[in-house]
C-alpha cells in the first residue's frame, strides 16, 4: 500500500511532529511504503529521508491565499497519481482543505489526523468537516467520541500516541542527584518540574502560582520549567517573570527555556506536574511516568485516559493552584504513596510504546481504505 501523508509543518515543535517521526520509524517494515509531503521546507525532511522515507516539499499556502492552497492540491494529487497512492492522510485537520481536495481530484480516499477537541463552530472546521475523507484517527477517546458527533457521518479510529521508551528508560540515565549536578540545578530540597511550550493553557504560571504554599511546608524546595516561547504567545515569557517577581520566587523558580535532552530534566525532577487545559494527549506525561516519577495532570482531556488518580497519578482541575500544591504536598508528605505511585506510573508507560503506536495506527488506515 502506498501512502501519502501531508504535514504542514517540517520543524519538531511539539507532539504532532513527534507522532509523525514515531511512525516513520517504526512503521517502514509493516508493508506501507510512507511518501511524506511537507507543506514548508524545514529539519524534519532531511530527517525523514536519512530515515530512508520519501519526503518532499510542495509549498503550501495560508487558508485566505485559496489560490496558492489550490496549486498545492494539484501539485499533490499530480504525485498521487504518478505515484499510484493508494491513500492521502492529512497531518493535522487544517492540511486536510489541501490533502482531501488533491485526493479528491486524483480519486483516491482521503483521511485525517485528529489530535485535538474537535468543534464545528467556526467555518474553518465546518468547512473541514465537509471535505470528503474515508474515516478519521484519533489519539482519545475524548476525540473520537466528539468527531464522532460531527456530521456527515465517517468512522472514526482510536490510536494512542507512544513514547520512545528506550530514550525513557531510568537505568540508562544519570541518577536524579546526578543528573541536577550535571545541569546546574539545586542539590538540595525537593525540585518540582514541568515540561511544555510557554502557552497559558499549559498552566505554567499555575505551577508558579502553587510554588507559595509549597514552600511554607518545604522552603528548600524549587521549581524547573522547561520549554520554549511560543510563535502564537510570545509575552507569556514576560507573563511568567513577572508573576514570579511579585510572588518573590525569583530564587526558587527557574525558567531553563527550550531543551533537547528532555530525559535528563525529567530524571532530575522529584514530582513531574502537567498542567495543561484540557490536554488533548499528553506525551510528555507518559515519558515521566516512564522514568518512574509521582505525575500529576490535569482532569480533564488526555491524561484521564492515562491516569488512574491516586494509583498511577493523581489528577487536579486546571487553573487550581490550591489544589495542584496540596498535589505536590501530598508526594512529598508521603514518600511510601510516591514511590509506589511512581512504580505504578512507570508500568503504566508501557501500554505506550512507539511500536505499539505505529502496529496500531497502520491496523486503522487498513481498516478504512
Amino acid at each position: 500500500m502506498k501512502v501519502i501523508i501531508i504535514m504542514p509543518l517540517a520543524e519538531q515543535r511539539g507532539g504532532s511532529e513527534m507522532t509523525l517521526r514515531d511512525l516513520m520509524q517504526e512503521g517502514r517494515n509493516a508493508g506501507v511504503e510512507w511518501l511524506v509531503i511537507f507543506l514548508e521546507d524545514g529539519p524534519m525532511v532531511e530527517l525523514f529521508r536519512k530515515f530512508g522515507v520519501d519526503a518532499r516539499v510542495v509549498r503550501g499556502g495560508r487558508v485566505r491565499e485559496v489560490h496558492r492552497l489550490l496549486m498545492s492540491a494539484i501539485a499533490i494529487a499530480s504525485i498521487a497519481r504518478r505515484e499510484h497512492a493508494n491513500v492521502i492522510i492529512s497531518w493535522m485537520w487544517l492540511a486536510h482543505l489541501t490533502g482531501g481536495l488533491a485526493a479528491l481530484l486524483a480519486g483516491i480516499p482521503a483521511m485525517w489526523y485528529q489530535q485535538e477537541i474537535p468543534d464545528n463552530k467556526n467555518f474553518l472546521k465546518r468547512l473541514v468537516n465537509l471535505m470528503p475523507a474515508r474515516g478519521v484517527v484519533t489519539i482519545t477517546k475524548a476525540i473520537q467520541s466528539a468527531q464522532s458527533q460531527i456530521l456527515p457521518e465517517r468512522p472514526v479510529y482510536l490510536v494512542n500516541p507512544g513514547v520512545a521508551l528506550d530514550r525513557f528508560n531510568p537505568s540508562d540515565l544519570p541518577s536524579p542527584s546526578e543528573a541536577r549536578s550535571k545541569l546546574g540545578l539545586p542539590l538540595d530540597g525537593p525540585l518540582i518540574g514541568i515540561v511544555g511550550r510557554m502557552q497559558r493553557w499549559k498552566g505554567i504560571h499555575v505551577l508558579v502560582e502553587a510554588m507559595p504554599k509549597v514552600l511554607q511546608k518545604y522552603p528548600n524546595a524549587h521549581c524547573v520549567v522547561v520549554g520554549g516561547k511560543h510563535d502564537l504567545e510570545p509575552d507569556y515569557e514576560d507573563f511568567l517573570n513577572e508573576k514570579i517577581a511579585t510572588l518573590g520566587l525569583p530564587e526558587k523558580v527557574l525558567l531553563a527555556g527550550l531543551q533537547r535532552n528532555i530525559p535528563e530534566w525529567v530524571q532530575a525532577m522529584d514530582v513531574f506536574v502537567h498542567a495543561s487545559d484540557n490536554e488533548p494527549f499528553g506525551i510528555v506525561i507518559i515519558e515521566a511516568m516512564a522514568l518512574g516519577k509521582p505525575i500529576i495532570a490535569g482532569n480533564a482531556g488526555g491524561p484521564t485516559e492515562i491516569i488512574t488518580n491516586g494509583l498511577n497519578g493523581l489528577l487536579t482541575p486546571y487553573g487550581d493552584a490550591n489544589a495542584l500544591a496540596d498535589a505536590i504536598l501530598r508526594y512529598l508528605n508521603d514518600q511510601e504513596f510516591a514511590r509506589t505511585a511512581a512504580q505504578a506510573a512507570r508500568q503504566r508507560a508501557l501500554d505506550f510504546s512507539t511500536q505499539r503506536y505505529a502496529q496500531n495506527f497502520i491496523h486503522a488506515l487498513r481498516s478504512a481504505v
